[in-house]
């Protein structure tokens, strides 16, 4: 038998895509309460000037988080179950 060569196939293409000056800052709100870390960090993940996303900030309402404590949530959706028909065989005369 012969040995089968591989076909050599190209690197994959990555599409980067800087998030919105919103994404940015939510996500930075997100990760710090300070607002000179939130302005880093934005700047940082959009790759522009700390100047550019500075006057965003108070734009927006500062990200909260809610966790009661000792209660847990759990949502399971299900699917209804089919009815299975067996096929019975026909007897033959």
């Amino acid at each position: 038998m012969k040995p089968k060569h591989k076909k050599v196939l190209p690197p994959p293409r990555v599409r980067r895509e800087y998030p919105t000056i919103d994404e940015a800052v939510a996500a930075a709100q997100g990760l710090s309460s300070d607002p000179d870390a939130q302005i880093e960090i934005a700047a940082g993940l959009m790759g522009v000037s700390e100047d550019d996303v500075r006057p965003h900030l108070p734009k927006l309402p500062p990200h909260t988080v809610s966790i009661a404590a000792g209660t847990r949530l759990v949502l399971v959706e299900r699917r209804p179950i089919r009815a299975r028909v067996a096929a019975r065989p026909v007897p033959r005369v």
